[in-house]
């Protein structure tokens, strides 16, 4: 019975993350986020009695995390770019 159960988390696992393939970056960091939170809000919750609920508030709150972290991110890339190409044409202006 344990052996299918490890079976069963593989095989879900594998078809998670190869789900995953196709999804822009803001849509893989949500995703990771809710589903860090989910796991975290269940862990807490279920010492409250009340996994589910855990979990639901856990995934809510994973997902905004992710998303602002996301946006966070696309910030710094885009500052980033921003001032490499300044740079590259005060380089080139001499």
């Amino acid at each position: 019975m344990k052996i299918m159960k490890i079976t069963a988390l593989l095989t879900i696992s594998i078809f998670l993350v190869a789900g995953c393939a196709g999804l822009s970056d803001t849509q893989q960091r949500t995703g990771t986020g809710a589903a860090a939170g989910a796991a975290a809000g269940a862990a807490i919750g279920s010492f409250y009695g009340s996994a589910g609920a855990g979990a639901a508030i856990g995934a809510a709150v994973g997902g905004a995390g992710g998303y602002v972290y996301d946006q966070h991110i696309k910030s710094k890339d885009k500052s980033y770019q921003s001032g490499y190409q300044a740079g590259k044409q005060g380089s080139t202006a001499k």
